[in-house]
């Protein structure tokens, strides 16, 4: 099944790089035919987890999502989609399985001790010296259902726990400028699927990204208001962040819930960019800390300056462009008899 899965993949990716090499020139082109009829196929072909995992053609079918050619692009969409829901549905039903298989073995092993305790009961009824004996053993085996009785609530409060269902499309607030947010946070936090390694997976698939950008835009707009007043600057600093292409590890944590939409509300650019810029960041200080601990910038002395203080002419001056290129350089002087400071333009 896994090889007539990837030859029917490549059929269709083979028909959609020939339709995209057409461009939009030619309307419903035999090879637009072809690719949509191979994604039917695609699309009723019987899947799994297992397949989907070891052949990794959902990772390239996401491709076709950004197809110059609409229908292939929405076909490839909706294709996407149901496999992304098999996943799911069929990890949420391996961990259920898992649960009630150590429900059952906890109420088997209540049943045997109740037995026990039943057929020690009956073959000591008509020993008078054993009934010390007895009457232990029946406290205890009283103690070990409550322990099982207990162990098998926990259980069924696990089980029982209601999961929130997964968005399959994005929530609308039906205000163009918050809902344009939630669309590229959501759009990013699609991305990390194609960016983590194999062991985190099956995570990113669980998680929902959708539901993430909703909520990460809801707690913006609750703290800072609109994005095109005051605060817009902190906007573009989570937005850039979030989308930038360097910073995979960001987005991964935001998806998977690692830092927490009120936690990044908090956090500096420092904090929020890559593991690699960071080392930029503390190299540039060194770096920066190195040049202060040298010295400053290097002073001539001069006799052309008298201080306002002392009236001596003996000083030291340097000059900088602290302002735009065609203004005059900014001249700083220093008396070095009485150390008074002055600068003037």
């Amino acid at each position: 099944m896994e090889t007539e899965l990837k030859d029917l993949f490549e059929a269709a990716k083979k028909a959609a790089d020939a339709a995209a090499a057409q461009g939009g020139a030619v309307d419903n082109s035999p090879e637009e035919d072809r690719c949509i009829d191979a994604l039917k196929a695609l699309k009723k072909f019987p899947v799994n987890y297992q397949i989907l995992v070891s052949t990794q053609v959902g990772k390239r079918l996401r491709q076709l999502t950004k197809h110059p050619r609409k229908k292939i692009q929405s076909l490839a969409a909706e294709l996407v989609e149901i496999w992304k829901n098999i996943i799911v549905e069929e990890t949420l039903k391996n961990k259920k399985n898992g649960s009630l298989d150590t429900k059952e073995s906890v109420k088997s092993e209540q049943m045997q001790r109740v037995n026990s305790v039943k057929v020690e009961k009956n073959s000591h009824s008509s020993a008078s010296s054993s009934l010390g004996k007895k009457a232990n053993v029946v406290k205890v085996a009283k103690r070990e259902d409550i322990e099982g009785e207990r162990v098998t609530k926990e259980d069924n409060n696990r089980t029982n726990k209601p999961t929130v269902p997964k968005l399959t499309s994005l929530v609308y607030c039906k205000d163009p400028v918050r809902d344009k947010i939630r669309e590229l946070l959501s759009e990013a936090l699609c991305k990390v699927s194609e960016e983590v390694e194999d062991e985190l997976r099956d995570d990113v698939y669980a998680a929902d990204p959708y539901r993430v950008a909703v909520s990460l835009e809801s707690v913006m707009f609750e703290k800072w208001g609109r994005s095109n007043g005051a605060q817009k600057f902190k906007y573009r600093s989570i937005m850039f962040n979030i989308k930038d292409p360097k910073n995979p590890d960001f987005r991964r944590k935001v998806l998977l819930g690692h830092v927490k939409p009120e936690r990044i509300l908090e956090l500096t650019p420092e904090e929020m960019a890559s593991t690699e810029r960071q080392m930029e960041n503390v190299k540039i200080k060194e770096k920066a800390l190195f040049d202060c601990e040298r010295g400053g910038p290097p002073k001539a002395t001069t006799d052309q300056f008298k201080c306002g203080r002392c009236g001596k002419r003996k000083c030291t001056y340097y000059q900088l462009q602290t302002r735009s290129a065609d203004e005059p350089m900014t001249t700083f002087v220093t008396c070095v008899n009485c150390d008074n400071h002055w600068k003037f333009c």
